[in-house]
């Protein structure tokens, strides 16, 4: 009987121990949805933080779609650097999209280095897509840009390849819808061309290159951008081509090209010329040679007609035989030679 009923205690044993371990497996899900949606860790760093929210407050965090760890964090952070920044605030600009750390440390930064900037302005330009913090950044410590090999031409004609270092600083108040460092290296090639070229001769912007720097920055070249110019620096000058020369080579070429085709044009302008003359000329032979294959037919009339006689025919054919003579004595093969 002993036997029997150890047995049945351990057929019964396992039943108990399973319900055990999924009770034990419920209370633990519950336990973490619970800390899930009501983060009391959180809630208590908040308040030895120094920073006042409610418990219910993180809960609809929650269902707001809100980490209330990136919300609290930064109030923690905004609190000890000695800024007030509403959680309300926060939560708008995440679900605006835009980026609650990179803000709340742009405004410590900007506070710290004495720049003013409010918390709209810092969310409007993390909005437009600029990085606020390293916008920051860069007002405290300039950047220095390297435009690429700017080519101008002075004025008798060599030509000049200059790289200038531009030291610009962020415009807080400009980066929304102020251009970027394109424009600025844009703006100062154009200044650098223009600059040259309006100088007399590449051996004075060789002796003076910051005659350039001084011309240009004089422009307000950073107008309507999100950066200011500090200084402007040509790093260096090389001379290239003489591009007078050069010009004046490919001139002379082009000139000669149009005096041949002027006198190509000439010359088969005279070539018709003296073809429609040759036409002309075998045109009136062809009518001498024709009329005179009318002599005999008008002659044989005038004879049928009785209007020529024999001795009138011999008379003409002896004026015909005497005018042959005088023009063979009269040749240009008789005309008597001129003593040199």
């Amino acid at each position: 009987m002993k036997i029997l009923s150890l047995l049945s205690i351990l057929l019964q044993a396992p039943q108990s121990i399973g319900g055990l371990v999924v009770f034990a497996v419920a209370a633990i899900v519950l336990l973490l949805l619970l800390f899930y949606f009501v983060p009391v860790g959180l809630w208590f760093q908040a308040i030895v933080s120094g920073v006042r929210i409610s418990l219910l407050q993180l809960v609809f965090m929650r269902f707001r779609k809100v980490p209330p760890s990136t919300i609290v964090n930064a109030m923690i952070t905004s609190k000890k650097a000695g800024l007030d920044i509403g959680r309300d605030d926060l939560e708008a600009h995440f679900l605006a999209g835009g980026s609650v750390k990179s803000v709340v440390n742009a405004l410590i930064s900007a506070d710290k280095a004495n720049i003013e900037l409010d918390f709209k302005t810092a969310t409007a330009i993390d909005l437009a897509g600029r990085d606020v913090l390293e916008a920051v950044q860069m007002s405290v410590n300039p950047r220095v840009i390297d435009t690429p090999p700017v080519t101008a031409v002075a004025i008798d004609g060599i030509q000049l390849i200059a790289k200038a270092r531009v030291t610009v600083r962020a415009n807080i108040k400009q980066l929304v819808g102020g251009a970027g460092e394109d424009t600025i290296l844009a703006r100062v090639g154009e200044g650098v061309v223009s600059s040259i070229g309006s100088s007399s001769s590449h051996k004075a912007v060789l002796e003076n290159p910051d005659t350039i720097s001084k011309t240009v920055l004089s422009k307000g070249l950073d107008s309507g951008t999100a950066f200011e110019i500090l200084s402007i620096d040509i790093a260096d000058i090389d001379i290239g081509k003489n591009i007078g020369a050069v010009l004046q080579m490919d001139q002379a070429e082009a000139d000669k090209n149009i005096a041949q085709a002027r006198a190509e044009e000439r010359r088969a302008m005279a070539v018709a010329v003296e073809q429609e003359m040759k036409a002309k000329a075998q045109e009136a032979r062809a009518k001498v040679i024709e009329a005179e294959a009318e002599v005999p037919k008008a002659l044989a009339d005038a004879f049928r007609n009785g209007n020529l006689g024999v001795m009138d025919y011999y008379k003409f054919k002896n004026i015909q035989a005497d005018t042959r003579m005088r023009d063979s004595i009269g040749g240009p093969e008789n005309t008597p030679k001129k003593n040199k």
